[in-house]
Protein backbone atom coordinates (compact mmCIF):
# COMPACT_ATOMS: atom_id res chain seq x y z
CA UNK A 1 0.00 0.00 0.00
CA UNK A 2 2.88 2.33 -0.31
CA UNK A 3 1.72 3.92 -3.41
CA UNK A 4 -1.28 5.42 -1.87
CA UNK A 5 -1.54 9.14 -2.42
CA UNK A 6 -4.62 11.64 -1.35
CA UNK A 7 -4.66 13.97 -4.07
CA UNK A 8 -6.17 17.99 -4.07
CA UNK A 9 -7.76 18.75 -7.10
CA UNK A 10 -10.11 21.99 -7.28
CA UNK A 11 -13.48 22.71 -9.96
CA UNK A 12 -14.89 25.64 -11.24
CA UNK A 13 -18.30 23.88 -10.24
CA UNK A 14 -19.97 20.92 -9.20
CA UNK A 15 -20.93 19.28 -12.51
CA UNK A 16 -17.84 19.40 -13.77
CA UNK A 17 -16.34 18.36 -10.40
CA UNK A 18 -19.48 15.34 -10.46
CA UNK A 19 -18.10 14.72 -14.08
CA UNK A 20 -14.64 14.03 -13.70
CA UNK A 21 -14.69 12.44 -10.76
CA UNK A 22 -16.72 10.17 -12.07
CA UNK A 23 -14.49 9.61 -15.32
CA UNK A 24 -11.59 8.99 -12.58
CA UNK A 25 -13.42 5.92 -10.84
CA UNK A 26 -14.66 4.80 -14.27
CA UNK A 27 -11.21 4.69 -15.51
CA UNK A 28 -9.86 2.92 -12.13
CA UNK A 29 -7.54 5.86 -11.42
CA UNK A 30 -9.14 6.88 -8.58
CA UNK A 31 -10.88 4.93 -5.97
CA UNK A 32 -12.78 7.14 -4.30
CA UNK A 33 -13.36 10.89 -5.26
CA UNK A 34 -14.88 13.46 -2.25
CA UNK A 35 -16.13 16.77 -3.66
CA UNK A 36 -16.44 19.88 -1.23
CA UNK A 37 -18.27 22.46 -2.82
CA UNK A 38 -18.02 25.93 -0.60
CA UNK A 39 -14.52 26.58 -1.35
CA UNK A 40 -13.11 29.94 -1.85
CA UNK A 41 -10.02 30.45 -3.56
CA UNK A 42 -7.42 33.20 -3.58
CA UNK A 43 -4.73 33.57 -5.91
CA UNK A 44 -2.36 35.16 -8.08
CA UNK A 45 -3.32 34.74 -11.86
CA UNK A 46 -2.16 36.65 -14.38
CA UNK A 47 -0.63 39.16 -12.61
CA UNK A 48 -3.96 40.24 -10.17
CA UNK A 49 -5.03 38.69 -7.18
CA UNK A 50 -8.28 36.84 -7.85
CA UNK A 51 -11.23 35.35 -5.94
CA UNK A 52 -13.13 32.19 -7.24
CA UNK A 53 -15.58 29.57 -5.62
CA UNK A 54 -14.48 26.03 -6.37
CA UNK A 55 -15.39 22.75 -5.48
CA UNK A 56 -12.36 20.89 -3.94
CA UNK A 57 -11.74 17.27 -4.96
CA UNK A 58 -10.06 14.73 -2.71
CA UNK A 59 -8.91 12.27 -4.77
CA UNK A 60 -7.52 8.64 -3.37
CA UNK A 61 -5.43 6.30 -5.77
CA UNK A 62 -2.30 4.16 -6.20
CA UNK A 63 -2.36 5.24 -9.65
CA UNK A 64 -1.30 9.00 -9.47
CA UNK A 65 0.93 9.46 -12.94
CA UNK A 66 -2.34 8.48 -14.93
CA UNK A 67 -4.59 9.93 -12.72
CA UNK A 68 -2.53 13.16 -13.13
CA UNK A 69 -2.72 12.86 -17.22
CA UNK A 70 -6.37 11.81 -16.87
CA UNK A 71 -7.08 15.72 -14.90
CA UNK A 72 -5.15 17.20 -17.38
CA UNK A 73 -6.83 16.17 -20.33
CA UNK A 74 -10.47 16.15 -18.90
CA UNK A 75 -9.97 19.97 -16.73
CA UNK A 76 -11.35 22.86 -17.77
CA UNK A 77 -8.56 24.56 -16.08
CA UNK A 78 -5.39 26.04 -17.99
CA UNK A 79 -3.41 24.91 -14.87
CA UNK A 80 -5.04 22.62 -13.03
CA UNK A 81 -4.74 22.36 -9.22
CA UNK A 82 -3.28 18.80 -8.56
CA UNK A 83 -1.50 18.13 -5.35
CA UNK A 84 -0.13 14.70 -4.55
CA UNK A 85 0.30 13.71 -1.06
CA UNK A 86 1.69 10.10 0.43
CA UNK A 87 -0.27 8.56 2.83
CA UNK A 88 1.76 7.41 5.69
CA UNK A 89 -0.48 5.24 7.38
CA UNK A 90 -4.02 3.62 7.30
CA UNK A 91 -6.73 1.44 7.82
CA UNK A 92 -4.95 -1.42 6.38
CA UNK A 93 -8.68 -2.78 4.99
CA UNK A 94 -9.47 0.62 3.21
CA UNK A 95 -5.99 0.78 1.49
CA UNK A 96 -6.14 -2.48 0.39
CA UNK A 97 -9.85 -0.96 -1.13
CA UNK A 98 -8.15 1.79 -2.39
CA UNK A 99 -5.48 -0.39 -4.11
CA UNK A 100 -8.12 -2.77 -5.22
CA UNK A 101 -10.74 -0.15 -7.05
CA UNK A 102 -7.82 1.23 -8.71
CA UNK A 103 -7.04 -2.25 -10.82
CA UNK A 104 -3.77 -2.71 -12.77
CA UNK A 105 -1.81 0.05 -13.87
CA UNK A 106 -2.27 -0.33 -17.86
Amino acid sequence: MENTMVVLCTFPDIEQARQIGAALVERQVAACVNLLPGVESLYRWEGKVEKAGEVLGIIKTTRYAELEAAIHELHPYEVPEILALPVQAGSEAYLRWVAESCGKPS
